[in-house]
């Protein structure tokens, strides 16, 4: 029996006895596309190093791993209220992947937006659901998207109509318990954006300290004619967790999609992340950081698909690494036949804090058309010594030194970042988890102090 064989039928099992126990029922399309994701996942098996898109990433620690799947969605409030963020925003929450109601906040939400989740969706008008999810993430993209619509069970819908303006952010927030024995869930996040709306979602991944557990996330997203949205993934899973994700975007004329993927947490992490032009005048901007440390391993592959003419692309990804961390950056862009009058950027840079740390960086362009702006590059490389002497010139010692200027490789892609909660968690996780000769924590929080000093002294 292959470790995908296994592996599934552990999990049909549990699956199957827990929804025995609820008397759960659901529509025979689903039923029909889980058999066909669990077909297809055991055909595949699990990726190796032998499969191009996995040769730097290692699976064996998700397929060799025994997970249960979460009973309740208990959590301690004051405890989600630590680990969240403090926005003022309509809140989503999942424990383990399970949908906990007292830990969401769905009060207030205007008119021509709907925020609920999967379970509901399904409940309230599956047919409705069931047009778009999967619609852009099949059974064939990889064998963990073809898991995840085999045991789907929760998740995130999100509906902007037409012209909405949303005001607050969206957060879906997903925690990660320690648990007596590791978990796994398979989320779904399926966005629709109406022409000319515009909203910003914030998917939030984080837990208890201990945790180990599995996540399989899979993301759609529909933009309609001229509507904007503003996507962060901010991943702080505990350093026990297995984090896999993939998100794909179908974009309509005149819209634009931004994406902050900062990753920061997590043992083994893998995103996909795929956006398909389709129309003219579309345009997808990605902001990317990863940091890790210890063993951590952060993969990331992203692919923009230029499939009509005057179409723009712009791709920023930071990478920083310590210890024996291991990072991975492949990104792809393609240019269709005909694609005339496009422009696409991309650009990875990586910084290593250790000679231990290592990083495979391969940034790819496919052009079918001759009239196009394109560039690509990638650099890795330690702090520059000249800018370290430049500080202590000014009487800064060389630890201080070294980590401002880390932070400030972090904040060529963080000055994007328009949520200031965000940002400022951001920084000050990263300055953190520095090693401990930086003794940038306080610095942080004494800089953040002066700008409220300076702010408050400007207002009075």
């Amino acid at each position: 029996m292959s470790a995908a064989q296994a592996f599934l039928n552990r999990l049909e099992e549990r699956v199957a006895s827990r929804r025995n126990v609820s008397g759960e029922s659901e529509p025979s399309w689903m039923a029909a596309r889980r058999q066909a994701g669990a077909a297809r996942f055991e055909a595949m098996g699990f990726p190796t190093k032998r499969d191009e898109a996995w040769k730097y990433t290692d699976v064996r620690r998700i397929g060799e791993g025994d997970f249960g799947l979460a009973q309740n969605a208990d959590f301690s409030r004051s405890t989600a209220a630590a680990l969240g963020l403090p926005l003022d925003a309509i809140r989503l929450s999942f424990v383990d992947g399970m949908f906990s109601a007292e830990l969401s906040d769905l009060a207030d939400i205007p008119a021509g937006l709907t925020v609920e989740p999967l379970s509901q969706a399904l409940n309230a008008n599956h047919e409705a659901v069931g047009g778009s999810l999967g619609r852009l993430t099949g059974v064939d993209f990889s064998p963990f998207s073809a898991l995840n619509t085999a045991f789907t069970e929760e998740g995130a819908v999100i509906r902007i109509g037409p012209g909405v303006v949303v005001d607050k952010p969206i957060v879906v927030q997903f925690f990660s318990r320690a648990n007596d024995s590791p978990v796994m869930s398979h989320p779904r996040v399926l966005i629709e954006a109406g022409a000319r709306s515009q909203a910003t979602v914030i998917e939030h991944y984080v837990g208890e300290e201990e945790a180990a557990n599995f996540t399989n996330m899979v993301g759609e997203i529909l933009l309609e004619r001229g509507a904007i949205l503003e996507h962060y993934i901010l991943q702080e899973a505990p350093l026990g967790d297995s984090h896999v994700a993939s998100l794909h975007i179908d974009q309509g004329r005149d819209s634009r999609f931004t994406s902050f993927n900062i990753n920061l947490g997590g043992a083994l992490v893998r995103n996909d992340l795929v956006a398909d032009l389709n129309a003219q005048g579309a345009e997808a901007n990605y902001y990317g950081l990863f940091f890790a440390q210890g063993r951590q391993h952060v993969d990331n592959h992203t692919l923009v698909n230029h499939n009509e003419p005057h179409t723009f692309s712009n791709e920023n990804y930071k990478g920083i690494l310590g210890d024996r961390a291991r990072g991975v950056f492949n990104g792809k862009v393609i240019v269709k036949r005909d694609s005339q009058k496009i422009e696409a950027h991309q650009s990875n840079a990586n910084l290593l804090l250790s000679d231990r740390a290592e990083i495979d960086t391969k940034p790819e362009l496919e052009i079918y058309a001759d009239d196009v702006k394109c560039s690509h590059g990638a650099t890795t490389g330690q702090l520059d010594e000249n800018a370290v002497f430049a500080l202590r010139t000014r009487g800064i010692d060389e630890q201080t030194a070294r980590g401002l200027l880390t932070l400030a490789f972090a904040g060529e892609v963080m000055e994007q970042v328009t949520l200031d909660t965000v940002a400022e968690r951001v920084e000050r996780t990263v300055a953190g988890k520095l090693p401990e000769r930086f003794n940038l924590g306080d610095l942080v929080e004494v800089s953040a102090a002066d700008e409220a000093d300076s702010a408050q002294r400007s207002s009075s």
